[in-house]
């Protein structure tokens, strides 16, 4: 039998800032919250719980993994929405046909945002 996951895990210095942060971002809502960590969980099941557990040392390297969000409506509109949230902007790209924009959390964890079906209509009529 294989193995199930049990939470997305972040390494981070404030679990509280980045878990209100990606309770946001998901709609998720917080479900622990100590000085050490913070768990947060989608309110109605389904999907990942995501825990930030407080470590040391800073990141200092681009992340090997990352998130990509795909937004209800469209990806400027996410992308203003989530900057509001404490988000920046890394950059815009243009790939193959497609295109996203990579963007940091507060603590400078990439993640993307993809063209929502709105995009999706405009490029392919």
């Amino acid at each position: 039998m294989p193995s199930t996951v049990d939470a997305l895990t972040f390494d981070c210095a404030d679990p509280g800032k980045l878990a209100d942060f990606w309770s946001g971002v998901l709609g998720y809502e917080l479900r622990e919250r100590d000085e050490d960590s913070a768990l947060i969980a989608a309110a109605e099941g389904g999907g990942w719980p995501v825990l930030f557990l407080i470590v040391p040392e800073g990141k200092t390297v681009k992340n090997r993994q990352h998130l990509d969000l795909t937004p209800p409506e469209s990806m400027a509109a996410e992308v203003e929405r989530l900057r509001e949230l404490g988000a920046t902007v890394h950059r815009f790209v243009e790939e193959d046909d497609s295109f996203w924009t990579v963007m940091l959390d507060p603590e400078g964890n990439e993640f993307c945002v993809l063209r929502g079906p709105r995009d999706r209509e405009a490029t392919h009529g």
